[in-house]
């Protein structure tokens, strides 16, 4: 399941998109993405370490993108802050670790299974950036959820 701390990761920096080339104050962008400040200020802190932001103090200071938002996918954003996508670390590949229970990797259906999830998932956050959160525009797997969609 996605972290608080890359959903707001995500909100605050398709805030960011949406005006690529204007500065914008943490409250500011707190208060349009109902996020708490001193959450957004450590998340935005990590986001300018990793060279995702920009930041400027003063008058006219404030955060912005490092980078084109285009160039800027929605999955490098979730390893930023949750680390692999991967739901076992054996199907991991960045953090790849063994099973202690699997006598026969190689053998493990499950860990297939794992592998097979975590290459259709990056492949979607992957190929999406933070252009696509910043579109007015529906992408084209989205659709009307139905009550029978949500269980």
């Amino acid at each position: 399941m996605l972290s608080m701390k890359a959903k707001y990761a995500l909100k605050a920096l398709g805030y960011l998109a949406r005006k690529p080339d204007t500065r914008f104050g943490i409250e500011r962008i707190a208060e349009a993405e109902n996020i708490p400040y001193k959450f957004l200020e450590a998340i935005l802190t990590e986001l300018r370490k990793s060279n995702v932001i920009d930041s400027k103090r003063g008058a006219a200071g404030g955060v912005k993108l490092a980078r084109a938002p285009k160039d800027i996918s929605i999955g490098d954003v979730i390893r930023l802050m949750d680390g692999p996508i991967a739901l076992l670390p054996c199907a991991s590949i960045t953090r790849y670790r063994a099973c202690d229970d699997c006598p026969d990797e190689a053998a493990c259906r499950l860990r297939q299974v794992m592998i097979d999830a975590r290459l259709a998932i990056a492949d979607v956050l992957d190929e999406r950036t933070l252009a696509d959160l910043a579109s007015r525009s529906p992408l084209p797997s989205e659709r009307r959820l139905t009550d029978d969609d949500l269980g």
